[in-house]
């Protein structure tokens, strides 16, 4: 077996219009809430990366400079989409199949399904 990669990603930072909205577009898509105060928000993700949020008036950029992969699409798509946000079709892939969305804060993110093997992902 493989031994597990030594480095991951410790934090990821996202500005958004819209702090509340993202947070609750976050805790719907399945992080876990960790912290809190008027200026930024932390969630996790799968793994232990946070996910740090900041508001800001205005968006640099809406594309994210990071994608979401998780282990079934089709269940996270379909759940977005009853929850009403604006889901793109899912389009399948040789290695992922994906689809993208606008967040309520502004920012487009596309999530993927995993390729990553039993071995690897504990």
């Amino acid at each position: 077996m493989a031994r597990r990669p030594e480095i991951w990603i410790g934090h990821v930072n996202l500005q958004t219009t819209n702090l509340k909205g993202s947070t609750r577009f976050l805790a719907d898509a399945g992080l876990r809430h960790v912290f809190a105060n008027e200026e930024m928000v932390i969630v996790e993700l799968r793994g232990g990366t946070h996910l740090i949020m900041f508001e800001r008036d205005e968006l640099e950029n809406p594309e994210s400079y990071f994608d979401f992969m998780v282990e079934d699409i089709d269940v996270l798509h379909s759940r977005l989409d009853k929850m009403g946000y604006s889901v793109t079709d899912i389009e399948r892939g040789q290695i992922h199949d994906t689809f993208s969305l606008k967040e309520p804060g502004g920012n487009r993110i596309r999530v993927n399904s995993s390729h990553v093997d039993d071995h690897s992902a504990v």
